[in-house]
């Protein structure tokens, strides 16, 4: 930063402070910004516009400009260090995510960040993240606190901070104006150059969530399927009937050996005679989208947060039949799916038998899940929320026994791990959650003399393992990769309830292989799979309608 130094305080006779003009740190500290934290930016300006240098260079100056206006505007008095310090923190956070996973900082992003648990979090704090934010934050905001701001008078200030920010206004404009084609274009086709600008976007997003969020606490919920009913059970089956109903986490189709995949990751599903529906896609690419648009009754193309909270989903639906429900989690929560039902949370068991990090390991549903089998003795459904293959932590989400794929990555640190090592201990989680599944399998299928039961699974997003250096997940939609966004979906019955629905077994497996199913068919599959009509059901979105054969009243 340009400084002025004074060598002698006036009327004193010890070294003084350095002096700094306010326009002159303001630019200054826009620059820093700019440059040492918009890597992710620059990167995709370059790439995309590889072929216009001349409109490159442009940029670099129209930026520098832009910022600079912007910086210049909040070097007020007494909130300047403090404002700077801020902009500098938010910027070397977001700098972390962006350049390090390949994250989007959008609303849906923030929204993931603030309903986030301490332990989740825990995860990413580590000793890298701990160093950038040391050196790419800490470093510069320790200049600015030991400088001394010259200001001049308010009506001074006034006028050449307004000065300087139509001049760099005026830049902005000139080279827009020059480029506007060049640019147009590219903002057009490359949606993720503006999402990818820091700390605009973050500090936008969250603006936008923070709105979002203060009008969504004032949503009444509407009711939903108020007429639902149990249809009698077919074949004579007169038994309990109970649907556990898996949501996954971070499963991605691409590693499921049962959707294709080289590896064996499904080595027990293989052998459970389960039904599996390939390209499948979610709703969204993070649990906080996801998870409420897949019990909500509105396609993914009408979906919004606001509909989710201010409408009863399926689980409200079941109730309303005369259905038990309830809901288990072992993750971050039901994201308000579970606010009409009791819900169990696991994580706070803090079992050190299953919980030896903070964090449960899946097998906690299974130690639970006898008991509860046991006490049913009417129409039941029980949602189980894994924490599944959630990263980036993936080798705690797996025991010893199914650490098959070696190297796996032992650590929070992806960019210590070789992409190879990354993917080992990703399919591992997936050989676990193999195992989980079966498990729960292997239990209702002990209790099928007396209960008639079936299993619906489908994870809530996938995940990125390095593919074009996007890691992790929680993409905005229309930049998701298919990594993000396909989905492993399957269905397991045991005879009694295939019989009770009417389901023609071997007309399911055909009808599955076509594919093209997604998180829109969840809701009315779940009503189906219970028998339940209600003006609300569309067997348009049942994935078993083709297959069922119900007499006619």
């Amino acid at each position: 930063m340009a400084l002025t130094i004074q060598g002698m305080k006036s009327g004193g006779s010890t070294l003084g402070r350095p002096h700094v003009g306010s326009v002159t740190l303001s630019v200054a500290t826009a620059l820093y910004v700019l440059f040492f934290t918009n890597h992710t930016f620059w990167t995709k300006v370059h790439t995309y516009l590889a072929a216009y240098p001349v409109a490159i260079f442009a940029l670099y100056i129209a930026m520098s400009a832009a910022f600079s206006a912007i910086f210049i505007f909040f070097s007020v008095k007494y909130l300047t260090k403090p404002l700077f310090a801020a902009l500098i923190i938010i910027a070397a956070v977001s700098s972390w995510f962006m350049d390090r996973f390949g994250a989007v900082i959008d609303s849906d992003m923030v929204r993931n960040a603030f309903e986030t648990t301490q332990a989740e979090a825990g995860n990413l704090m580590t000793p890298g993240f701990a160093l950038h934010l040391a050196l790419v934050a800490g470093i510069p905001i320790l200049l600015i606190a030991l400088v001394k701001i010259d200001h001049r008078p308010f009506a001074g200030k006034v006028l050449w901070n307004t000065i300087g920010i139509v001049g760099c206004l005026a830049i902005v404009f000139a080279v827009a104006a020059a480029n506007s084609k060049t640019f147009t274009t590219a903002v057009r086709q490359h949606k993720d150059i503006v999402k990818s600008l820091n700390p605009i976007t973050p500090i936008s997003s969250t603006i936008h969530y923070v709105s979002q969020a203060d009008r969504e606490a004032k949503l009444t919920v509407s009711p939903t399927g108020q007429d639902a009913k149990v249809m009698p059970a077919l074949a004579g089956v007169t038994k309990p009937r109970i649907t556990i109903i898996v949501a996954g986490e971070t499963g991605r189709a691409a590693n499921f050996s049962l959707n294709g995949y080289a590896r064996e990751t499904n080595p027990e599903l293989k052998k459970r005679n389960v039904t599996y529906f390939p390209s499948t896609t979610s709703c969204g690419t993070a649990t906080a989208i996801s998870i409420p648009c897949m019990f909500s009754r509105f396609p993914r193309t009408e979906y919004s947060h606001s509909k989710a909270l201010s409408n009863e989903n399926v689980l409200d639906v079941l109730v309303h039949a005369g259905v038990d429900a309830r809901w288990w989690d072992n993750n971050t929560g039901s994201k308000n799916v579970a606010d009409r039902i009791p819900y169990f949370d696991l994580t706070a068991s803090l079992d050190p038998k299953f919980c030896p990090t903070g964090e449960c390991h899946d097998d906690i549903f299974l130690d639970r899940l006898d008991s509860w089998l046991d006490g049913v003795t009417k129409d039941s459904v029980i949602v189980l929320h894994q924490l599944g293959s959630h990263g980036p932590t993936y080798h705690l989400r797996y025991t010893d026994e199914f650490r098959k794929f070696t190297p796996d990555c032992r650590t929070a640190e992806l960019a210590s791990c070789k992409d190879s090592e990354i993917v080992n201990a990703y399919d591992n989680t997936i050989l676990y959650t193999d195992h989980f599944l079966a498990s729960v399998i292997d239990k209702l299928k002990a209790r099928s003399d007396k209960l008639a039961t079936g299993l619906i699974y489908a994870s809530d997003h996938g995940e990125s393992l390095g593919e074009n250096g996007i890691y992790l997940h929680g993409a905005p939609y229309i930049l998701a990769p298919a990594e993000q966004t396909h989905v492993p979906f399957l269905v397991w019955f045991d005879d009694d309830f295939a019989k009770s629905m009417g389901l023609d077994a071997a007309c399911l497996t055909k009808e599955a292989q076509a594919g093209g199913r997604s998180h829109d068919n969840f809701f009315h599959s779940i009503l189906g799979m219970m028998n339940i009509s209600t003006s609300v059901y569309d067997p348009s979105l049942d994935v078993f309608s083709a297959c069922r054969h119900r007499p006619s009243a």
